[in-house]
């Protein structure tokens, strides 16, 4: 199927401090790495981000290029790129601080040939770009499929009892929500994340999943639901592993044909051996993320090996 993705949200240098003492730099940003998962997979994909005209925003851009992500015009208007304090524990998890501004550059909009237009994370909540994204979505939903993924970060977001309504309503806007157990437990303390995922599946979304870590995910479709393992890898850090896994379920998705408003009515008739495909190969793209440093994913031979 021709056409592309369009991915609107943050695009950062994540500087990663380790639990041994060493730190490093990376390109990151949540919706970036959903962006570079996708062109690594060989799809066309457009990421309209805000980073500035500075080393680090060359870092970032010349890390997009390589993955065959086309950055859309005006995406460097920023005063400078932000930056993403990743501090690492002893299991490679990563708690985050922020220094970032955030907003949709102009002239970005879903075209003729948009098939999804993906967001979340910082920039679904951060203003003013948050606003502008809102925008852009309800226009773009007439023609295109719309993908969320809260993306929690508590530094950002603040209170969770504040930030859970603007999660719900860009929930009840999209065709395909991703969201990870950790997130659940952060907005809804005590609940139960597949509970969770059924309430927010009936406000309107097709499909949405829950990643569940090392115990794999979960997919809760109008059918049913289905749940995948994760394949056994050696984790070196968890930075980016969830955007690659939505990377890999757009990447999906566009596989089996499901893309574009025009295939909304059977994005919510999937099947249960289609979703739990699907997922399988989310799961094993996002192993392979976790088994090396920084937001790394793989390439569509790596994933086929």
């Amino acid at each position: 199927m021709s056409g592309h993705v369009l991915a609107v949200g943050e695009a950062l240098v994540d500087e990663v401090h380790r639990p041994d003492g060493t730190s490093a730099e990376h390109p990151g940003g949540s919706i970036a790495n959903v962006a570079l998962t996708l062109g690594r997979l060989g799809r066309d994909v457009r990421l309209a981000t805000w980073t500035g005209p500075d080393a680090r925003g060359d870092l970032v851009r010349g890390w997009l290029a390589e993955s065959d992500v086309t950055v859309v015009e005006g995406s460097d208007g920023a005063e400078h790129t932000s930056v993403a304090v990743a501090t690492l524990d002893a299991q490679g998890a990563a708690t985050y601080d922020f220094d970032l501004t955030w907003r949709v550059p102009d002239g970005a909009a879903a075209s003729d040939g948009t098939l999804a237009v993906h967001t979340g994370s910082i920039a679904a909540v951060l203003e003013p770009g948050a606003s502008q994204v809102r925008a852009l979505l309800e226009v773009a939903r007439a023609t295109a499929t719309v993908t969320y993924d809260p993306n929690a970060r508590p530094a950002i977001m603040g209170d969770a009892g504040t930030t859970r309504p603007l999660v719900e309503s860009l929930v009840a806007l999209a065709d395909v929500v991703k969201v990870s157990d950790e997130d659940l437990a952060w907005l809804y303390p005590g609940q139960d994340p597949r509970d969770v995922a059924r309430t927010w599946r009936s406000s309107g979304p097709a499909l949405v999943v829950v990643t569940l870590g090392g115990a794999g995910a979960v997919a809760v479709t109008a059918a049913g639901e289905v749940d995948v393992a994760a394949p056994k890898v050696e984790v070196v850090d968890t930075v980016g592993a969830g955007d690659s896994f939505m990377g890999a379920l757009l990447d999906g998705l566009w596989d089996a044909d499901l893309l574009g408003a025009a295939r909304r009515a059977e994005l919510h008739a999937i099947g249960d051996d289609v979703a739990a495909s699907i997922l399988g190969r989310c799961a094993a793209v996002a192993a392979i993320t976790v088994s090396r440093a920084g937001a790394n994913p793989p390439r569509r031979a790596e994933v086929a090996r």
